[in-house]
């Protein structure tokens, strides 16, 4: 698993979520990408996932990684392996995600948001699918994404790149029994929504709640889950039938 920094996000959900069904996991973190965002750097955050899981039954490994390193996502395999064995599932909920519109992105940060979601998606794909040795059908690539594109170009456009490569390898990898999908949560409230947000997203969805970490994490055990194995190759909306 990618992009488990904090232990109110989705990451840390799915994380859980995995170890209760008897999963091991091998989660990535990095800090000062959170130290840079409003919520902060949480202390000890991987420490505490790892207790978590362990408490839950599962071996873990956490291994703290810039993925806008090209290099990143074989050492987070070399480190996976090393303690956890052959990787079975990859679920990426990483991101970079920094507020900015057509006529104020910066060529760095628009460039940073393509390496992050979208380059590191390629190479961690590619890493698991030349690893992988598992026994056909068993395999899986989950990758969380969003629709949210104005006012939020880079992380919009890098993460429909996303969307792309992952559905690609539902083909690309379907000699290996390797299952793929994206999934769409929505806007999930990890303590990043202002008042207003959550009025509207309330206001949106058919439901009328704000959707959770733990309804990302019922899903991807799902789509783990050898029942989950015919879904492939979809970009799943699970957000409670918000309103575009």
């Amino acid at each position: 698993m990618t992009g488990v920094g904090r232990t109110a996000g989705i990451g840390a959900a799915i994380a859980h979520r995995l170890a209760e069904a008897g999963w091991n996991v091998a989660f990535t973190y990095w800090t000062p990408y959170d130290a840079r965002m409003a919520w902060g750097a949480e202390a000890a955050a991987a420490d505490t996932v790892a207790k978590a899981l362990a408490e839950r039954g599962a071996d873990s490994v956490a291994v703290e990684a810039d993925l806008a390193d090209p290099e990143a996502a074989e050492r987070v395999f070399d480190a996976a392996e090393r303690r956890l064995g052959g990787i079975t599932a990859l679920v990426m909920c990483h991101c970079e995600s920094v507020d900015s519109g057509l006529l104020d992105t910066t060529l760095e940060s628009f460039d940073r948001h393509f390496a992050v979601n979208a380059r590191a998606t390629w190479l961690l794909i590619r890493a698991y699918g030349r690893r992988f040795h598992g026994t056909p059908g068993t395999g899986r690539v989950i990758s969380l994404t969003s629709d949210h594109t104005v006012g939020n170009l880079p992380y919009g456009a890098s993460k429909g790149a996303l969307d792309r490569i992952t559905l690609a390898a539902a083909h690309e990898l379907s000699h290996l029994g390797i299952t793929a999908n994206v999934i769409n949560p929505g806007p999930v409230d990890t303590g990043w929504m202002s008042e207003d947000v959550r009025e509207h997203v309330l206001w949106a969805t058919p439901l009328g709640r704000l959707g959770s970490p733990q309804d990302t994490a019922h899903l991807v055990e799902f789509l783990c889950s050898p029942q989950g194995q015919w879904v492939n190759g979809q970009l799943l909306k699970s957000n409670g039938g918000l309103a575009g």
